[in-house]
């Protein structure tokens, strides 16, 4: 049997129809990545208003360690972080953060700066101005001696631009974020960080570790189905932005543990054969069924891993603090 052409073009796009008002990006996006087999979409369109509340309902998730490992292992060792991150000595730091979202997390070490020197810069970067603006607001209201100032950057592929400062800087990259890329674009997201700092700054790494596969999978498909809910709202957002017709229920949530790679996947699989329509990205996609577009990644680490992730961008490895299970790791790196 002949397979389903996958994609059919609509009508050709007039110049200068694709503009910010019609979702460029997304437009792109779907070009890119669902009119060829295997389909995919990038994590970033995750995080439309809805998004990024049900991904901080899953932070909150029985099944989902992650956040709250991080925190303990944050609260119990600021102390001892801090003083490695100064090499011992007395300098001021700066904190500089890739992806802070809320910074919940981040305000644990930033209150511990403050009751160590009298005023801490604080510089969140992101690539959302919503998120930076939240950071803001955060630390603002919790922590007075605070200064916040935050730098638009997609950080993915441009070094934020620090200016200089008299003082040791401490970058952060927490929340197992550096998971969702590939291993190249790991590298690739530090080295452009290693670019903005000096000798003796550093920086604290969060990243997950590699347990058991029923905990890994739970903690991606949970009981209540929020992550699911949080998988297929990437349809909802093409369904209200780009007009398009995907049926929720023709799709289903599915997380994989990929042991050769070494990383949790989530897919959306199409339960039928069927075509939607995307009229404002100009096309129509047939999907067969089980087909899946593939969504994120979360690479998970051994400490070999991180020892060289961190070498092959510029940093040393120094000091590795982990949970009683071994199930998360907070690693210093100094510049190398």
């Amino acid at each position: 049997m002949t397979p389903a052409v996958a994609y059919e073009v609509l009508a050709p796009p007039k110049l200068g129809q694709v503009s910010e008002r019609t979702n460029g990006d997304l437009v792109s996006e779907v070009w890119r990545g669902l009119l060829l087999r295997p389909r995919s979409l990038s994590p970033w369109m995750f995080y439309d208003a809805r998004g990024s509340r049900l991904f901080e309902r899953i932070t909150m998730l029985p099944e989902y360690y992650l956040t709250r490992m991080e925190r303990h292992i944050l609260s119990a060792r600021a102390h001892e972080m801090l003083k490695a991150a100064r090499n011992g000595g007395g300098n001021r730091l700066r904190f500089v953060e890739l992806g802070a979202g809320t910074a919940s997390k981040t305000g644990i070490l930033l209150e511990e700066a403050v009751r160590r020197q009298s005023e801490v810069l604080y510089v969140p970067a992101d690539v959302s101005p919503e998120a930076l603006n939240a950071a803001r607001a955060s630390i603002s209201r919790r922590l007075r001696g605070v200064r916040v100032e935050p730098i638009v950057a997609n950080y993915v592929t441009n070094p934020p631009r620090l200016q200089p400062y008299e003082g040791n800087t401490l970058a952060l990259y927490i929340g197992s974020s550096i998971g969702n890329f590939s291993p190249g674009e790991a590298r690739t997201i530090l080295q452009n960080l290693r670019t903005q700092l000096k000798a003796g700054d550093a920086l604290l790494l969060g990243t997950d570790m590699v347990k058991d596969e029923e905990t890994l999978l739970t903690a991606y498909d949970d009981a209540e189905g929020v992550t699911a809910a949080f998988n297929l709202n990437l349809l909802c957002r093409l369904n209200r932005e780009l007009d398009a017709d995907f049926d929720l229920g023709a799709f289903r949530h599915r997380a994989v543990w990929n042991a050769a790679e070494s990383r949790i996947e989530m897919h959306l699989e199409s339960l039928r054969e069927q075509r939607v329509r995307i009229p404002k990205a100009w096309v129509s996609i047939q999907f067969s069924a089980g087909e899946t577009i593939h969504t994120e990644n979360s690479y998970k680490f051994v400490e070999g891993d991180i020892r060289h992730l961190l070498a092959d961008t510029g940093f040393q490895m120094e000091k590795i603090w982990l949970d009683e299970r071994h199930w998360y790791a907070v690693t210093l790196g100094r510049v190398a």
